[in-house]
C-alpha cells in the first residue's frame, strides 16, 4: 500500500537545463548528416520513406542503412501487437502496463507524475521494439459527450500544458519519440471524418492551442500528428495556416507530422501543406475511394494499397512532373531522419534497453491512479471507511469488469487488472464478509433490470455499507454497439445520463441502504442529478489502470488521503454545457458539415463562472480527509509578471495534499475576458500541523489576451485581481496587482 508521505510523494528532477525553443533545435544537431544521406537517395527512395508500409510501420531504405520507422498507439500504455496489415501476432509478449487514462493524469494535478508516467510508456514501447508511441492526447475537453474525453486531459489550456511536458519529457528520456495529438480542433467523434470546424482566432489562440505549443517548445515533442477533422474549410493534416503557418513557422518546429490513419485527403495538400509522413491501413482505404483521378490528387484504384496512398505513387508521379515539389520532398525527409537520430535508429547509435511491466512501473500505475481518485462528496465524514466493519455489499457492473481492452485504439492489453471487487477483497482478506451483486446489464436497450434491482436491494439490506462502482464502460468491439456507446474512438455518448437504468438501480440502493458510497468509473462528466442529493458520498475514479481496483480501496478505507481535483467541470445537466447550450453540439446538418464554436474562449469554468452557471462539481474541485488553511496572501509586481506566496497549513488530523490554484481575473479590458482563468498551480504535501510557504511566478502570459485585430498577444496595462483557492468555485484569498 502506498500513503502521502514526504518520502513517497518528493519530486523527482523533471527540469531540463534546456529551455523549450532548445529541446526543437536539439533536432537539428544532425543536419550535415542528413543533407549528406538526402544526397544519396533517389526520388524514389525519398518518397518511400513518406509513407506507411504496414500497419504501424513506414519507410526504410536498406541500400542505405535506414531501417523502418515502427510506431504504436499508447496514450496510456503500449498497445497490443497487431503486426503486418493488422494481422495479430500470436505469442507476442504484449501485455504490459495499463495506466491510468490520460483524464486521471490530469486529475492528479501533478507534473512530476506527468513525468514518471512518460517514464513507463517510453520504457516499454522501448522494449517492444517501438520507435514512436502515438500519444499523449491533449485535446480541449469542451463537449462532454465526446467519446474520446478519457484520452485527453482537461476543458483548461494552462494545466494541459503544465501536465503535458513532464510527459513527453518522461517519453523521450527513454529513447523512444512521443507524438502529441491530435492537432487541432478534435474535439468529437461523430462526424470526425468530414466535419469542418469553425472557431475565432482568439479562441484557437487561448484555448485549443497552448497546450500543443507547450507540448513543441517546453516538451521539445519530436512528433505531432494530425487530426481527421478541417479546420476553417480545409482538412487539418494538410492545413496551411495550422501545419505551415503555426506549428513550423511560429513554434519552430524541427520535428515529423504524422497523419492520423486515414487523415490525408489530397496529394498536393499534403505535400505543400506540411504533412510528412502518411500512415493508414486497408480499413482506412474504405473511407476513401481508390478510383479518383491523377487530377484531384487521389490515387488509382490498379496499385498495391500502400501504393496507393497519396503520398505514395501519386506523390512521385507530381514530383516528376514538376521539379519545383523536390524541395518540399527533401523537407519532409530531412524532418523523418531528424526524429530518427533523436531516437538513436541511425549510424549504430545504442539504443537504451526498455523494460516491461516492472514492479516500478505497476507501482507508478498505482500512485497515478491513487492521486487522480477525486472526492466529490463526503457529507457527514463517511469516508474513510472503517475496517472494523462487518460487511459489504458491492454493487454494479464495474466492480467487476476490465476495461485495459476498451476505447478503439487506446486498448491496452494489461499483465493483470485489478477491478474494485478484487481491490476491496485484497484489502479486507477474509476478516469483512463481501457480498456481489451486478445490479444492471451492459445492454443496447439502456432499460434497468427489476431482477438484478431487486438482488442489488437485497444485498444492500443484508450489508453494513453499500460500495456501488457504476458510471460509463470502455467498448472494444466495433461490432458491438452496446460495447461502443460509452468512452470509445469513432463514437460519442448519446447523452449524459447514467446509462443502463443505473439512476433508477442507485435511487432503489440508496433507500434500501443509505450507507452507499458510490464509486463512478468513465471518461468524463456524467449528469448525477437524480441522486447525488441522495447519497453521502461519491468518488470519481474515472478508468484507473491495471491497478485501479487497489488504488480505489485505499482511498476508501484512508490508507491513502485523496488528492486528486477535477480537470474539467462536471454540468448539472448536459444543456448546461457552454457547447450544447449554444446549440453547436455535435454538428449543424448539411454538405459539408459545419459547426461553429459559438462558446469561442468560453469553455468550461470560463463560461459556468462568467454566466453564473451553477456547476454539480466545479473545476478543480476535490475533497480531502483533513482541511486546509489559506494564509498570509502577498502578489507582488515585477515589471510585465508579479509573483505570488501564500502558506497553507493541514490544520486536520490526517497527512494530505492540497492543490493550490491561482486564477487571474482582469478588472477592466476592451474585450470580454472570463471571469477568471486559472494560471498557476501548486501540489503541496502537509503531515498534520505542517505549513509550507507557496511562491508561484505569474509571467505576462498570465495577464494577456489575444487581439485579433492586432494579430498578437497584448497586456494591457490595468488592475488585476489574483484569487487563490481549492477550485474556481473555492476561492480562500484575494489580492490584486497593477501593471
Amino acid at each position: 500500500m502506498t500513503s502521502l508521505s514526504t518520502a513517497q510523494t518528493k519530486p523527482a528532477n523533471t527540469k531540463s537545463t534546456q529551455t523549450g525553443q532548445n529541446r526543437q533545435a536539439a533536432l537539428t544537431v544532425n543536419d550535415a548528416k542528413i543533407e549528406a544521406l538526402i544526397k544519396k537517395m533517389t526520388l524514389e527512395e525519398k518518397v518511400a520513406m513518406l509513407h506507411a508500409n504496414s500497419a504501424f510501420a513506414a519507410g526504410g531504405i536498406k541500400r542505405l542503412g535506414i531501417p523502418e520507422i515502427m510506431t504504436s498507439d499508447g496514450p496510456h500504455g503500449v498497445r497490443p501487437e497487431q503486426g503486418r496489415d493488422w494481422k495479430g501476432v500470436k505469442g507476442a509478449n504484449d501485455a504490459g502496463t495499463y495506466m491510468p487514462t490520460n483524464n486521471t493524469l490530469a486529475s492528479t494535478w501533478n507534473p512530476t507524475l506527468g513525468y514518471a508516467y512518460g517514464t513507463v510508456l517510453g520504457s516499454e514501447a522501448r522494449f517492444r521494439g517501438k520507435d514512436i508511441i502515438l500519444g499523449p492526447g491533449i485535446n480541449i475537453v469542451r463537449a462532454p459527450l465526446n467519446g474520446r474525453n478519457f484520452e485527453y486531459m482537461s476543458e483548461d489550456p494552462y494545466l494541459i500544458s503544465k501536465m503535458v511536458v513532464g510527459y513527453i519529457r518522461g517519453v523521450q528520456d527513454q529513447g523512444v519519440s512521443a507524438s502529441v495529438k491530435h492537432y487541432a480542433a478534435n474535439n468529437q467523434e461523430e462526424h470526425r471524418n468530414d466535419i469542418d470546424v469553425e472557431m475565432s482566432e482568439r479562441a484557437l489562440r487561448e484555448i485549443y492551442l497552448p497546450g500543443f505549443k507547450a507540448a513543441v517548445q517546453e516538451g521539445g515533442a519530436h512528433t505531432l500528428m494530425g487530426s481527421y477533422n478541417k479546420f476553417r474549410g480545409q482538412y487539418a493534416t494538410e492545413n496551411a495556416y495550422l501545419m505551415n503557418t503555426i506549428l513550423k513557422g511560429e513554434w519552430g518546429f524541427k520535428g515529423l507530422v504524422i497523419s492520423d490513419w486515414g487523415s490525408v485527403h489530397n496529394t498536393m495538400d499534403a505535400l505543400r501543406n506540411g504533412t510528412d509522413l502518411e500512415m493508414g491501413t486497408d480499413l482506412a482505404l474504405m473511407y476513401k475511394s481508390v478510383d479518383q483521378s491523377a487530377a484531384s490528387g487521389g490515387p488509382s484504384a490498379s496499385r498495391t494499397i500502400y501504393d496507393q496512398f497519396y503520398l505514395a505513387d501519386a506523390a512521385l508521379d507530381a514530383i516528376k512532373k514538376d521539379k519545383t515539389l523536390e524541395p518540399l520532398l527533401d523537407d519532409k525527409v530531412r524532418r523523418i531522419l531528424r526524429v530518427m537520430y533523436a531516437t538513436n535508429m541511425l549510424d549504430g547509435a545504442k539504443r537504451k534497453p526498455g523494460a516491461y511491466n516492472t514492479k516500478e512501473h505497476q507501482a507508478t500505475a498505482l500512485k497515478v491512479a491513487e492521486e487522480g481518485i477525486v472526492l466529490l462528496k463526503n457529507e457527514g465524514n463517511m469516508l474513510p471507511l472503517k475496517k472494523t466493519v462487518k460487511s459489504i455489499a458491492v454493487i454494479g457492473h464495474n466492480a467487476t469488469r476490465e476495461n485495459s481492452l476498451g476505447g478503439g485504439s487506446a486498448q491496452v492489453k494489461a499483465k493483470y487488472e485489478i477491478t474494485p471487487l478484487q481491490g476491496l477483497k485484497n484489502e479486507l482478506g477474509d476478516k469483512v464478509n463481501i457480498t456481489y451483486a451486478q445490479g444492471y446489464k451492459i445492454a443496447r436497450d439502456q432499460k434497468a433490470d427489476p431482477q438484478m434491482i431487486a438482488e442489488a436491494v437485497a444485498a444492500a439490506k443484508a450489508a453494513d455499507v453499500v460500495v456501488y462502482v457504476g458510471g460509463s464502460t470502455h467498448g472494444y468491439d466495433y461490432s458491438k454497439w452496446s460495447d461502443n456507446a460509452y468512452d470509445a474512438e469513432g463514437f460519442d455518448k448519446p447523452d449524459m445520463k447514467m446509462p443502463f437504468g443505473q439512476d433508477e438501480l442507485i435511487q432503489a440502493v440508496l433507500k434500501a441502504n443509505p450507507n452507499t458510497v458510490v464509486v463512478l468509473m468513465g471518461g468524463g462528466p456524467i449528469d448525477v442529478s437524480a441522486w447525488a442529493g441522495q447519497t453521502k458520498s461519491i468518488v470519481e475514479a474515472w478508468y484507473p489502470g491495471m491497478e485501479g481496483g487497489n488504488a480505489i480501496a485505499h482511498v476508501l478505507f484512508g490508507d491513502v488521503n485523496p488528492s486528486g481535483k477535477l480537470p474539467f467541470t462536471f454540468p448539472v445537466k448536459l444543456e448546461d454545457s457552454p457547447a450544447h447550450k449554444l446549440g453547436e453540439y455535435p454538428s449543424t446538418p448539411g454538405n459539408p458539415l459545419k459547426q461553429t464554436y459559438k462558446d469561442d474562449i468560453f469553455v468550461g469554468y470560463r463560461y459556468y463562472d462568467t454566466y453564473n452557471v451553477a456547476p454539480q462539481f466545479a473545476f478543480g474541485h476535490g475533497l480531502s480527509y483533513t482541511t486546509f488553511k489559506y494564509s498570509g496572501l502577498s502578489v507582488t509586481p515585477s515589471g510585465k509578471s508579479a509573483t505570488v506566496k501564500l502558506t497553507v497549513t493541514n490544520d486536520g488530523k490526517t497527512a494530505g495534499a492540497e492543490v493550490v490554484q491561482v486564477y487571474v481575473k482582469d478588472e477592466k479590458a476592451s474585450v470580454k475576458r472570463p471571469e477568471k482563468e486559472l494560471k498557476g498551480f501548486e501540489k503541496v504535501f502537509l503531515k498534520p500541523g505542517e505549513s509550507k510557504v507557496v511562491t508561484l511566478t505569474l509571467d505576462q502570459n498570465a495577464f494577456q489576451y489575444y487581439d485579433e485585430g492586432k494579430k498578437q498577444w497584448v497586456l494591457e496595462p490595468g488592475k488585476f485581481d489574483v484569487l487563490v483557492g481549492g477550485s474556481s468555485r473555492d476561492i480562500r484569498l484575494t489580492g490584486n496587482v497593477t501593471l
